[in-house]
């Protein structure tokens, strides 16, 4: 079944990336270049899943989790967490915040779909 799943990250190439791996499985991609955009996104069109950097400008990934968070209608969707940061304190600090999942830049395709068809069941 199709969902539509947002991806959150400052670099270009990195949500085509993402998109380009998920419209294979028949997902709806929406792309956002950081946190603020992602909030105006989300107001307009819902999502089932959200995957998001951390280390962007205007609203870093771990606020931009709480701030999903806080939202009634996204506070059980998947939120998975593609970045750099490998660092226990910064995983900690992402499912603190509320994120489902974290995976590691660079990232193998075939990993992302596994964590996606894992968290979208």
């Amino acid at each position: 079944m199709s969902k539509t799943i947002m991806t959150v990250d400052d670099s270009a190439s990195v949500r085509q990336m993402v998109s380009f791996t998920l419209k294979q499985l028949g997902h709806h991609i929406v792309e956002a270049a950081n946190g603020m955009d992602a909030l105006k996104k989300m107001d307009l069109k819902p999502i089932d899943m959200l995957i998001t950097d951390i280390n962007m400008p205007e609203l870093d990934g771990i606020s931009l989790v709480k701030k999903v968070r806080e939202n009634p209608a996204y506070r059980f969707i998947p939120i998975i967490m593609l970045t750099t940061e490998s660092q226990a304190e910064k995983k900690q600090e992402g499912k603190a915040a509320g994120a489902t999942g974290w995976i590691v830049k660079p990232f193998r395709p075939d990993q992302l779909i596994a964590v996606v068809k894992k968290v979208l069941g």
